[in-house]
């Protein structure tokens, strides 16, 4: 059944990771900034007391860098449990600064034996038209672009990897069981952090859709047209000329996905969130699974409402609901983190 909904879409073929992702990066995203040639981190210990009744202890970072000779720092929580140590860990792409958070059951997480370090987008640069402000303001002081220049998603994916620098130089931390996870626009971010950066173990996202874990062609739901219209400064300028043009793209977004292999990946999406096209999700994943060396282990069908697909090492889940990140999709990928670290 899903098989052939894919031959009607006509995907283009998977090809070399190297190949996939200089296309993505060129014609969607626009090029990642550079890491930074100078990194410091201000930490504050333990800023609540006795935080999750004594199970963890939260601290407030600060990376100082140095990018291109200018300097940029933004903040970020680490909630690390107490007990025990080479914790696996989340790196929360988050709206919010709150921790814990309505997006983010910082309590559970740490109760399951996760850490979870968390920043909000706009730290790094505000969800807006202005490319003054932040890290696009270092990177483009008079605030014009061109091209492949980075939009906002690769400027918060960049965000996410400086998070990581800093959990890899704690020894609570299990360096080899990091995962990036955010929500909408922010699972479109996670996706592309997973996709550019190695170290990261496992890619989550949340009802990320269009331009994120959703194909392009055949969607149900929003277009690119859609999403450029009202989004632009998401992506590169290059991605523009594809508005109503979606067939003629050289990608789709199983692609992104293909990036991560073998990495494991998990995709999430809700019942009744018809805009992210939650068929158009499982698509893509599906497609993707072809790069793995296990691939997807999924029926041939739409997942029921409920289900988590883990087998192989692109799963797939689909919640009852609307658009939202809830406590059932963290119990989801905790289940699925589990299965793939073999804990």
């Amino acid at each position: 059944m899903l098989k052939e909904e894919l031959t009607r879409r006509n995907l283009p073929p998977l090809r070399t990771k190297e190949e996939m992702l200089e296309t993505l990066l060129r014609e969607e995203y626009g090029r990642m900034p550079p890491a930074p040639q100078y990194i410091i981190y201000d930490v504050q210990q333990n800023i609540v007391n006795r935080f999750c009744a004594g199970h963890a202890s939260l601290h407030r970072v600060t990376p100082r860098c140095v990018v291109e000779g200018k300097p940029f720092s933004f903040p970020f929580t680490a909630a690390i449990p107490t007990e025990g140590e080479k914790h696996p860990f989340f790196i929360h792409i988050n709206f919010r600064r709150d921790n814990p958070d309505r997006y983010m059951p910082t309590e559970e997480l740490i109760d399951a034996g996760f850490a979870v370090l968390s920043f909000c987008y706009d730290d790094v640069s505000r969800d807006n038209d202005d490319f003054t402000d932040g890290l696009a303001g270092l990177l483009f002081p008079d605030g014009k672009r061109k091209g492949d220049d980075p939009g906002k998603i690769a400027m918060w994916a960049w965000g996410a990897s400086r998070v990581l620098d800093w959990a890899l130089t704690r020894p609570e931390l299990d360096p080899a069981r990091a995962i990036v996870c955010g929500h909408s626009r922010l699972g479109k971010t996670a996706l592309l952090a997973h996709a550019v950066d190695e170290r990261f173990a496992i890619g989550y996202s949340n009802d990320s859709g269009c331009s994120g874990a959703a194909l392009a062609r055949g969607t149900r739901g929003e277009t690119v047209g859609d999403i450029v219209g009202r989004f632009h400064p998401w992506f590169c300028e290059n991605y523009y000329k594809y508005a109503g043009r979606a067939e003629q793209l050289p990608f789709d977004q199983h692609w992104l996905i293909a990036c991560a292999a073998p990495r494991p990946v998990l995709i999430g999406s809700a019942s009744l969130d018809d805009w992210a096209d939650p068929i158009s999700e499982q698509l893509a994943a599906l497609a993707a699974g072809e790069a793995f060396p296990v691939g997807l282990v999924c029926p041939d069908r739409p997942a029921q409402v409920g289900e988590l697909l883990a087998d192989g090492l692109v799963g797939y889940h689909l919640r009852e609901g609307r658009h939202y990140f809830s406590r059932h999709d963290w119990k989801q990928l905790m289940a699925f983190a589990r299965a793939k670290f073999g804990d």
